[in-house]
């Protein structure tokens, strides 16, 4: 019998080259495991009020209801519920993940350069008032949803949600509700919500939602549920067109191609190609001057509203800056008045998730935030893949549709300044959440990074 040297989780003798798996103990796994059957459902129902909340702000709608601040209170309910819960327990807790400690991390870096910052004051209250409440958020997610059924509440929630959205979209373009102030292309309104009022917001969001609910899509058996959310979708990719978003049809189009690649060795998925021949038979019915705005994704000096031309110029004056101030950063939320100094009083930010991190937090923080980016999508890809072997199809389906959004999120970020917002970490906190539905389906956890 061969001898075999273990030294710090490198084996020695035949194939020590090769890096030792982990073998998770039994005790991690209850860890693991474990919150499926601790986390509050009274937190849980708070996070859903909350989700509602998010997406369609009642309060804009009933005024009554502002002064209560229902978000709030929801978000307050659900840590409350929650810690209540787990603090009176005794049972296993699961380890910090690793994107839970990169977050903190985040919040460290934040906070040691607001002394720093452009005004210290302003950062302080981005960091308090709104980076802190989304990684509330993303916290509950990873925390909550434990379970398959959850995973699958959260799921149909946001496909259902996202119906008022499309349909406000597409009654705008049908109506004539612009924007006012739109320059040389009519853009439609978007939805009364702070976060989908604006137009390139609401692709966004749709996008986002999207792979859900072709996940849910894939996983109903029974026809008419198929037929349901296969209308959603069609609604949803049309509103996402109707918004006249160039970067939301850049990341719908991801989203397309990534699942007829991922569907391709799927038996009876020949579907996918009716897809796509009817995605390219609706080329003609597309709204007049769609083809023209889609040009000045490859032909800036074509875009008479002077958008494209302006978020190019920031994108490189931050670059720049970047480049001059690798370190530090302006400031968390303070990259505006980093651009004021370098291209004059706009008053805009940049329109660049990535750039948005590297001018507010330096390189240090955007480091750490592609670090959380990278680390979801590979949980992500991680239970998907074991998925597919070891755990309910209908599993498998969730994870991939998270995965895509985040690939779709890496791709939209490029456009979008919503690095500290909801979009991004939403989604995120779902692909945290997908190692505890793992173990508590197949009763091991995933081998993703813990």
């Amino acid at each position: 019998m061969t001898d075999v040297v273990v030294r710090r989780g490198v084996v020695a003798g035949p194939g020590w080259w090769r890096r030792t798996p982990a073998t998770p103990t039994p005790a991690a796994t209850a860890a693991a495991a474990a919150p499926a059957a601790e986390a509050s459902p009274v937190a849980f129902r708070a996070l859903l009020v909350f989700t509602f909340i998010l997406l369609t702000a009642p309060q804009n709608m009933v005024p009554a209801l502002a002064p209560l601040r229902i978000a709030l209170l929801a978000a307050a309910v659900a840590i409350g519920a929650h810690l209540w819960q787990r603090f009176s327990d005794a049972g296993p807790r699961r380890p910090a993940t690793r994107e839970l400690r990169t977050t903190l991390a985040l919040v460290a870096w934040a906070a040691l350069t607001i002394p720093f910052s452009y005004w210290p004051n302003g950062s302080l209250m981005c960091l308090l008032t709104v980076y802190l409440k989304t990684l509330a958020i993303f916290w509950l997610l990873g925390e909550l949803v434990t379970t398959l059924a959850r995973l699958r509440r959260i799921a149909w929630a946001l496909a259902l949600l996202s119906l008022p959205l499309a349909v406000t979209a597409v009654r705008n373009f049908l109506s004539g509700a612009f924007l006012a102030d739109a320059t040389g292309v009519k853009r439609i309104q978007g939805f009364e919500a702070p976060l989908t009022e604006n137009p390139n917001d609401l692709a966004l969001i749709l996008n986002l939602i999207l792979p859900l609910i072709v996940a849910l899509m894939l996983s109903a058996r029974r026809p008419l549920v198929r037929g349901l959310l296969l209308a959603i979708v069609g609604l949803n990719a049309v509103a996402v067109v109707l918004t006249f978003s160039r970067a939301g049809f850049l990341t719908l189009a991801l989203i397309l191609a990534v699942y007829l690649w991922k569907l391709r060795a799927r038996p009876g998925a020949g579907w996918r190609w009716l897809a796509l021949a009817l995605a390219l038979a609706a080329l003609p019915l597309l709204p007049a001057g769609y083809g023209t705005r889609l040009e000045t994704i490859t032909d800036m000096n074509a875009d008479r509203t002077g958008s494209a031309q302006a978020r190019w110029s920031d994108a490189l004056l931050a670059a720049g800056w970047v480049l001059h101030n690798p370190f530090v950063g302006a400031g968390i939320g303070m990259n505006m008045l980093a651009l004021n100094e370098v291209r004059g009083p706009a008053w805009k930010a940049v329109h660049n998730t990535y750039l948005e991190y590297a001018v507010d937090l330096g390189l240090p923080g955007l480091t750490l935030f592609l670090f959380l980016l990278g680390g979801a999508l590979r949980r992500a890809s991680a239970v998907a893949r074991q998925a597919a072997s070891s755990a309910p199809a209908e599993l498998g389906h969730l994870a991939t549709g998270i995965q895509i959004s985040l690939m779709a999120y890496t791709l939209a970020g490029l456009f979008h300044p919503s690095g500290y917002q909801f979009p991004f970490y939403y989604f995120a906190g779902l692909a945290v959440a997908l190692s505890a539905v793992h173990a508590a389906e197949t009763g091991r956890p995933p081998g993703a990074a813990r």
